[in-house]
């Protein structure tokens, strides 16, 4: 009887061996961040919004609070380029920037993929063959985001709040020389759309690899360095056409600042 219940202990613990001896490059199977639900906005009313300022602003990856946008194991880019490829989401043109104009899917292709024509020699035959290929898009040419938002009061709760409205990928226009012409969006992304499959998407955390912090945790958290660019305005200008330098950086901390402090200036103490 003893030998009997030996043996059945044996073969039980051997079942737990066997199904924890899968090939995985980790110590359990990460599941939690996957289930995760997003919080849903708090409704809203038009008349309990009685001010609301529209803001324009740019992250660049290079600074060093925003390095996890371009962790290459997981670069922020690719999950948008993923996202519009499986058709999770709608991109739309840079025409203008209030989600007019949704591309189909041959712009997101010429967009995402670019053709070029390589020379294929046959030393045997001594014929050459011309091949066109398709090189996609590289993430790493990918170095800012413009992130379009709303700042607003509400009445209802008398918090000020600001909302993410549209994300547009930033890329470089160079001559043949190589220099540097201007700075073009690919095309804008509904943020709103956006959120479930960002509230799944794993963020690098430098101080703690089991953190389960997402990109939407990111996103409205303002876990995020950014400067201002635009703001809502009579003739719809940037600030670079009205100021430069140092002054440019000022406007824009200024702007932020009367953000800020129009909440402040709201109570009295």
């Amino acid at each position: 009887m003893h030998l009997i219940k030996s043996v059945f202990t044996l073969l039980f613990l051997s079942l737990f061996i066997v199904a924890d001896a899968q090939v995985r490059d980790d110590i359990v199977d990460r599941n939690l961040l996957q289930e995760r639900q997003i919080l849903p906005y708090q409704p809203l009313r038009e008349a309990d919004i009685f001010w609301e300022k529209r803001i324009w602003r740019v992250v660049d990856f290079r600074e060093k609070m925003n390095q996890p946008f371009a962790y290459p194991e997981a670069p922020f880019f690719n999950i948008i380029k993923d996202a519009a490829l499986q058709g999770d989401i709608t991109l739309y043109s840079t025409e203008d920037d209030k989600f007019s104009f949704p591309l189909n899917e041959d712009d997101i292709q010429s967009i995402l993929f670019t053709s070029d024509t390589i020379s294929i020699f046959h030393p045997d035959t001594y014929i050459e063959d011309i091949k066109i290929v398709q090189n996609e898009l590289n993430w790493e040419d990918v170095k800012r985001i413009r992130i379009k938002e709303q700042w607003f009061f509400d009445e209802n709760t008398s918090t000020l709040q600001v909302r993410i409205l549209g994300i547009a990928p930033l890329i470089d226009e160079r001559d043949d020389q190589g220099n540097f012409r201007f700075e073009k969006p690919l095309f804008w992304v509904y943020y709103p759309e956006m959120r479930p499959i960002l509230a799944r998407k794993k963020v690098f955390n430098s101080l703690n690899d089991a953190a389960l912090t997402s990109w939407d945790d990111l996103f409205e958290r303002r876990f995020f360095a950014s400067y201002i660019f635009k703001q809502s305005n009579v003739r719809d200008e940037r600030l670079q056409s009205l100021y430069s330098g140092v002054d440019l950086l000022l406007e824009a901390d200024k702007i932020k600042q009367e953000i800020f402090n129009f909440e402040h200036d709201l109570w009295s103490y």
